[in-house]
């Protein structure tokens, strides 16, 4: 029979802030558009500024603007 696992402990593994950096990281710098975005996503979930979720969701949009560009 397996086991059940907690979802809350393999779930704060699995949070950004609590894993390690990647040793080559793809560091974005956010454009003003960019953090126009982050700003309203944090505006439409109640909170006063952008999280590290809602910037990491700006930068994800952003790059995929710059390489959809490109092709």
């Amino acid at each position: 029979m397996p086991t059940k696992r907690s979802t809350k402990a393999s779930r704060k593994k699995d949070e950004p802030w609590e894993k390690p950096p990647p040793k080559k990281a793809r560091h974005t710098k956010l454009s003003p558009r960019s953090k126009a975005a982050a700003k309203a996503a944090a505006k439409r979930a109640g909170r006063k500024y952008p999280s590290l979720v809602d910037n990491m969701n700006a930068a994800k949009k952003q790059r995929a603007r710059k390489t959809k560009a490109k092709d």
